[in-house]
């Protein structure tokens, strides 16, 4: 890490360590920020969008039909973020079948994401968020997975580094604070700022608490998506969500080099105002994004409620197919609370209806898919460029 990079310390402080290497320690928050025209129009706009946002999870009959897609997408996504490749339909097909997924895939990763955000929410209604409910989303994270072996559910105890792939101390793009007392007293200084109420925007607060957990970079793997976790968490914490709505992952994967680049220039210039202005334009379009794709999931469920009409077995196992699209004999049995010969039947009404089609082309082991689910939910949506 080069100490001559870092032009600025409104941000924080580069040194110099005993065992010669130079590292970073951020400075506690918050900074002093400017809120120009420009900025308070972007924050307007993003609580508006993120309230209509909220405002349609409360008011859903049923909010798992828009809370599990989005769940299993940000997932998706965020994994991706960091090497992943798995894809939507095979995080779906393991929850049907789940020995079909070999060992070592990158669903277990994925899978883990999911269990971690449920794990926190419910976290929520007994612990506030701080350090210890940070851990324990990190070992859900990092239960039998790659990085298994880097002290899951406990902050590093040795240096960390970022860079690009061969990096090392000597040479990364950036240093987090030490282990030993530097990073532990960010930390504190970073719940402390993280509990703080009626004191800042509660947007520009999730957007500091997000950079700040990325430059202290507590665990030796996973801190990108522990910090994508817990802008989400913040929120539904606040209030601000009614439900787990928002999700900002595939906002960053389409501008990944601007994220980074924008949380750097934050350590190297003090630049806070670009690095809040792109968080307020993700947060605005992202939500904007999933109010639209909510309203088409919708309009699938009234198109297909009004095809089966009063038939009940059929109409249960609709409203499923939106939290999976994929089912097969037996998960519709247990579904439908069942018999096998009754759940094929359910299962041929859906495939007359237009919803369900055999996608295996197997006479055993027969696996349903609905497409016309799978098509809206799988949607990417396309942002504009950030220009922060």
């Amino acid at each position: 890490m080069n100490p001559k990079d870092f032009r600025s310390t409104e941000a924080g402080r580069v040194y110099r360590t005993a065992t010669g290497y130079w590292a970073f320690v951020p400075n506690p928050l918050p900074p002093q920020i400017v809120y120009d025209g420009q900025l308070a129009l972007l924050l307007s706009q993003a609580d508006a969008a993120l309230s209509e946002l909220s405002g349609l999870g409360r008011y859903l009959p049923n909010p798992d039909l828009l809370i599990a897609p989005y769940l299993k997408r940000e997932a998706i996504a965020s994994s991706r973020i960091e090497g992943t490749q798995a894809d939507l339909s095979d995080l779906l097909l393991d929850e049907i079948e789940p020995k079909r997924t070999p060992p070592g895939s990158d669903v277990f990763e994925v899978r883990n994401y999911v269990a971690a955000m449920h794990r926190g929410i419910s976290l929520l209604e007994q612990h506030p968020l701080a350090g210890r409910l940070v851990r324990d989303l990190h070992e859900v994270l990092m239960r039998n997975v790659r990085g298994q072996e880097r002290t899951p559910g406990e902050f590093r105890r040795s240096q960390n580094w970022i860079g690009p792939p061969g990096s090392t101390l000597s040479n990364a793009t950036y240093v987090p604070p030490p282990h030993d007392l530097e990073m532990h007293e960010c930390l504190k200084h970073w719940e402390r700022f993280m509990n703080l109420r009626d004191t800042i925007p509660e947007l520009i607060q999730c957007a500091l608490i997000h950079e700040h957990f990325e430059a202290i970079h507590p665990f030796l793997d996973g801190n990108g998506r522990i910090g994508r976790l817990l802008i989400t968490l913040f929120l539904i914490e606040r209030g601000r969500l009614s439900t787990p709505l928002l999700y900002l992952s595939s906002y960053i994967e389409q501008h990944k080099s601007d994220y980074y680049r924008l949380l750097q220039r934050i350590r190297t210039d003090g630049d806070w105002h670009a690095w809040i202005g792109f968080f307020l334009t993700a947060v605005r379009d992202t939500a904007r994004s999933a109010i639209a794709q909510s309203s088409s999931i919708l309009a699938v469920r009234d198109r297909f409620r009004l095809k089966l009409k009063n038939q009940h077995r059929p109409l249960t196992l609709l409203d499923d197919l939106f939290i999976n699209p994929y089912t097969n004999v037996s998960r519709a049995a247990e579904r439908l609370g069942v018999t096998a010969p009754t759940a094929t039947k359910t299962i041929g009404q859906l495939e007359a209806a237009g919803m369900l089609a055999e996608s295996t082309g197997r006479d055993w082991g027969r696996v349903w898919l609905a497409r016309p689910i799978l098509d809206v939910v799988d949607s990417s949506p396309s942002f504009a460029p950030n220009h922060y």
